[in-house]
């Protein structure tokens, strides 16, 4: 399955290696995604591993060395489906695996200005044969927990990375203003109806007063990061004393 996948003006390619491409039909067709791969902000190819097997069983996964639980995926059709691909100048090969650098907004940004090509190879079973390694280039982890597929993380980065290409989300500003741009979290957010049961907007909302307003948030901003992340606000204080 490819998206958008003529598109000689797409700003980055996406090209995920997995064993189950229909796991992304719907989430590459809907929302922001989907009309961002319609409008050839970006370009996404699925390449999958087993179509690259030489055997009659097109097995993509063999026990351990040393034995151990459960299966590894095979070398020779990951080699295969990745050397397969085009290489762009400005390429990053991304392992989808536990034991890679979590993801966070910083690596979004820095793979969405940085690159035109992400490849993102998901994993599965018990991992991949160490050799695959010697074509990875980075390893990244969705976080500290263990997932039945690679698929899942592959999607949260193509979604993180996508959305922050120009032309994606239509009002830019308000990526400025988002939860992590500055290591606090979102402020609180209303709208209509000023009173909703038991619980009203706060006034300070609804009285015109910007710099007010723009001083409430703020606040709200630092209590929230310190109360619900405080690793997040040991960094804001750091930075802040910097």
């Amino acid at each position: 399955m490819n998206a958008s996948a003529n598109s000689p003006s797409a700003s980055v390619r996406f090209d995920i290696v997995s064993l189950f491409p229909d796991f992304f039909e719907s989430p590459l067709s809907s929302g922001l995604v989907g009309k961002a791969l319609q409008r050839d902000i970006a370009s996404v190819h699925i390449t999958n591993p087993r179509d690259f097997t030489t055997d009659k069983h097109h097995k993509v996964d063999d026990i351990p060395y040393g034995g151990g639980v459960g299966m590894l995926m095979k070398p020779e059709p990951l080699f295969a489906a990745i050397e397969s691909l085009p290489q762009l100048p400005r390429r990053e090969v991304i392992l989808m695996t536990p034991q890679g650098q979590t993801m966070d907004q910083p690596l979004f940004k820095s793979l969405a200005t940085d690159y035109d090509q992400l490849v993102l190879v998901c994993g599965h079973y018990e991992g991949v044969d160490e050799r695959v390694l010697n074509l990875v280039t980075k390893e990244v982890s969705l976080g500290d927990f263990v997932l039945t597929c690679g698929e899942i993380p592959a999607l949260t980065l193509l979604n993180g990375v996508l959305r922050l290409l120009p032309g994606t989300v239509g009002k830019t500003d308000s990526l400025k203003y988002e939860s992590f741009e500055s290591d606090l979290l979102d402020y609180p957010q209303y709208t209509r109806p000023a009173k909703f049961r038991e619980w009203a907007v706060p006034d300070v909302l609804m009285s015109g007063n910007h710099g007010a307003i723009a001083q409430w948030r703020s606040q709200q901003q630092i209590e929230r990061t310190r109360l619900r992340r405080p690793d997040l606000f040991a960094r804001w204080q750091e930075k802040q004393t910097d």
